[in-house]
């Protein structure tokens, strides 16, 4: 079940708000310029699907949402529980980074929790099968993926060079609640 938790930034124990309602987390992100969706697929997939399926499958809000952005690349990442690189990739986004570009996230299976720092406010959004997000560039924010990962998400990029972050240089990131 999709959750969003917000927090003050300089209080990481306080929950200001949270909720599990898809209108409520959509309604509390749009409100800060973060747009998020739930979509669901034109067919149904196998177990373990190849790429092009996944994209066949969720081509229409593909198209819509490359129209919308003007993305021009899409792919597919995949990480399954027992990877024995789990803590080195978990370790490469659970620092506090910008992109000059939206960071779009679909789940197509499995959960992360994308962690956004707007104003004076943490956003802790958990993403999971169904939920799209879409960070705006230059929104510092980091990302879990969990101790033992496993998700399946389609992403779009704005560029051709795929997933770029710049460093922010606060450690705010390891003062919040992760992923188990």
């Amino acid at each position: 079940m999709s959750q969003l938790h917000i927090y003050q930034d300089q209080q990481p124990t306080e929950l200001l708000f949270e909720s599990s309602k898809p209108a409520d987390i959509t309604a509390a992100l749009e409100a800060v310029g973060v747009h998020f969706e739930q979509w669901q697929a034109t067919k149904e997939l196998a177990a373990n699907p190849l790429d092009s399926e996944i994209l066949h499958a969720y081509n229409n809000d593909i198209i819509r949402l490359k129209q919308l952005g003007g993305y021009q690349t899409v792919d597919v990442i995949a990480l399954q529980k027992g990877n024995p690189n789990a803590a080195s990739l978990r370790e490469k986004f659970l620092f506090e980074h910008t992109h000059s570009e939206d960071e779009v996230r679909f789940f197509v299976a499995g959960q992360g929790l994308f962690c956004l720092h707007i104003g004076s406010k943490v956003y802790q959004v958990l993403c999971q099968q169904g939920d799209l997000i879409s960070v705006p560039e230059n929104t510092p924010h980091w990302f879990d993926m969990g101790s033992d990962p496993e998700f399946t998400a389609i992403r779009l990029f704005n560029n051709t060079e795929g997933w770029v972050a710049k460093e922010t240089g606060s450690n705010i990131a390891t003062l919040f609640p992760l992923l188990g």
